[in-house]
């Protein structure tokens, strides 16, 4: 593709803001075009989107205003954003070339224009599977990582707790409790999700928080000694089982 040329440029933009469960409505697929230019003199770059992430904060940016407090809410008709991995094709900044990856907050759309790069990560190790860049590479694995290894500081054998566990965060942790020698148990909201986190990633034990009429005796029941590490992930109900079952000095 030349520089100037005008493609076609498929994305999602938000329809209607949304109250409750996602529904159709709330996003449509339009198409129109994109010319390959940044502005004159401008530090801007254009990207080819690769891959995408569809995180769960990205719900509260699809609510109104009024009722998103931790995020700003996407702008009805605007193209939705997130973190993806795409290709520069157009580069008005001296450390980006045309050709190079990258890691970053991008438009759900074919081809994105980057006013500011700096937010942008190079990707210097193509070699690994791109999609890796939106998973254990990406937002997920860096929250997993820092969280686990920095903040609970793990140490063999103790007793961790990982709630919402099939996440993105919660079955990468699971996963590194294991690598550290801990005994991990996870909870999630069907059964499903509970055989994938015993048969696939690893972890010791799991229960369908769904179907237990008392966490705190499902708790006692999976860590009969307490638990040493909470990695947290949903708060309410499950947060005040947990503390009553955290042993001393525990993260």
């Amino acid at each position: 593709m030349a520089e100037g040329e005008v493609r076609p440029n498929k994305k999602v933009v938000l329809r209607n803001y949304v109250d409750g469960f996602l529904k159709e409505n709330g996003m449509e697929v339009v198409t129109d075009t994109v010319r390959l230019q940044v502005p004159h003199e401008s530090t801007a770059v254009i990207v080819k989107n690769l891959y995408l992430s569809c995180d769960p904060y990205m719900r509260m940016r699809m609510a109104r205003p009024d009722q998103s407090s931790e995020f700003p809410s996407f702008v009805l008709g605007s193209v939705m954003t997130g973190y993806g991995v795409a290709k520069v094709v157009v580069s008005g900044h001296k450390d980006f070339k045309v050709g190079d990856l990258v890691l970053g907050i991008t438009g759900w759309e074919e081809y994105s224009l980057i006013s500011d790069p700096n937010s942008l990560i190079k990707i210097n190790h193509p070699e690994l599977p791109l999609s890796y860049y939106t998973g254990i590479l990406g937002m997920p694995g860096m929250t997993a990582y820092i969280g686990f290894y920095e903040i609970c500081a793990p140490k063999q054998g103790e007793f961790v707790f990982v709630s919402a566990a099939s996440g993105a965060v919660g079955q990468l942790v699971g996963q590194f409790a294991k690598l550290a020698g801990c005994y991990v148990v996870g909870s999630a909201s069907s059964d499903e999700k509970v055989t994938l986190l015993k048969e696939k990633f690893g972890f010791d034990d799991a229960f369908n928080y769904k179907k237990e009429r008392d966490l705190n005796a499902a708790l006692k029941r999976c860590f009969p000694e307490g638990i040493d590490i909470y990695f947290e992930n949903v708060g309410g109900a499950m947060l005040d089982a947990v503390l009553l079952n955290m042993r001393i000095m525990a993260e």
